[in-house]
């Protein structure tokens, strides 16, 4: 199988499909079984679909205001354009009012994605074929500039929940262009170790969550730091949030998660080889918090994603009574023993009794 930065492409399909669950829906079924040369061919497949269902549904519409003179009032005058207009002698009113409109922010931001993959040479062109049927529906919505895509303000709710999964895809290709020097045209790199880490850490914690529903907690949490309870609150502020990327917990046990990708795994120091230690005392500081009243209960693992390198950490420490690992899942595998490297960590660390 073909692979982006030393992860199969379709184990990148695979832990899409369990970040949203909307691409394990039947009509993705083609998507799944095809096999993906470049990750943007993977994305251009994945849009075909997606926004074909959409299209069945209706774009998202919001409302937009608008500005226009007309000959009877519409919605609030604008006393200043209207009196503009007297001077000039136009017998109409300046008129504001809202409209609902397929030209919003997320619609703008599909016909961008959809227009620059159609000319990326890494799309087969049977899916390009599929993206010029579909952008074809997009005449009203206008192309937006790269720098325009304020990513953090996007909202999702009732009306355009489906639209999160395809922004996601979009910002993946969006996110991921270099503008090249000769023409002016866009190209997709490839996977940054962004976009991977945070890919790989929703896909891990998901895969959890579905597989091991007996566990009474499985999220992302904050951890409080163990202070007095007399600490004032305007102390407390000053102190970083201890935002754990995944909290595992089974009656009296907890397992403390941090997923992490890098090109290396491991750091050189004096021509040695060792842990990030930025990431040890990470993890450490998290358990410590956590176990307040040092059961030992509470334990701590640093999980790399496998690059192409030959070293992979696997290892456990004891240290002040909480178990510390760190452990190394291989992408680059059939995601069959992917999921069983996943299994064997929730088995090790919670044996039900």
């Amino acid at each position: 199988m073909t692979n982006d930065k030393g992860i199969f492409i379709k184990n990148i399909y695979y832990m899409l499909a369990y970040a949203f669950q909307v691409l394990r829906q039947k009509n993705y079924d083609n998507v799944a079984a095809e096999d993906f040369d470049n990750v943007q061919d993977l994305f251009a497949a994945i849009l075909a679909k997606g926004v074909s269902q959409q299209l069945k549904q209706g774009l998202y519409r919001e409302y937009i205001t608008k500005n226009e003179d007309l000959s009877i009032l519409r919605g609030k005058l604008d006393i200043y354009g209207t009196i503009k207009n007297q001077i000039q002698r136009k017998m109409l009113l300046s008129c504001e009012y809202d409209e609902l409109s397929v030209n919003n922010i997320f619609n703008q931001i599909l016909k961008t994605t959809i227009t620059i993959l159609i000319k990326d040479t890494g799309v087969k062109k049977l899916h390009k074929a599929e993206l010029k049927k579909i952008v074809l529906f997009f005449n009203e919505v206008d192309e937006i500039g790269l720098s325009n895509i304020r990513w953090d303000s996007l909202i999702y709710q009732r009306n355009n929940q489906n639209y999160e999964m395809l922004m996601n895809v979009c910002y993946f290709v969006l996110d991921g262009m270099i503008q090249t020097t000769n023409k002016g045209n866009y190209k997709m790199m490839s996977f940054s170790d962004e976009h991977i880490h945070r890919l790989y850490e929703k896909f891990v914690l998901e895969y959890f969550k579905q597989h091991h529903s007996y566990l009474s907690e499985a999220r992302a949490a904050q951890v409080k730091w163990d202070l007095p309870s007399d600490t004032e609150e305007s102390m407390i502020r000053f102190l970083p949030v201890m935002q754990t990327d995944i909290f595992l917990r089974y009656k009296e046990q907890i397992l403390i998660i941090d997923t992490k990708y890098y090109g290396h795994t491991m750091q050189m120091q004096y021509d040695k080889a060792t842990l990030h230690s930025g990431n040890m005392y990470q993890i450490f500081t998290y358990v410590k918090n956590q176990d307040v009243k040092n059961t030992g209960n509470v334990s701590g693992m640093l999980l790399y994603a496998k690059t192409e390198e030959a070293i992979t950490p696997d290892c456990s420490f004891v240290m002040g009574g909480n178990k510390i690992s760190v452990k190394t899942l291989d992408l680059n595998k059939e995601f069959k023993l992917i999921a069983a490297q996943l299994d064997k960590i929730v088995e090790e660390y919670f044996r039900k009794i």
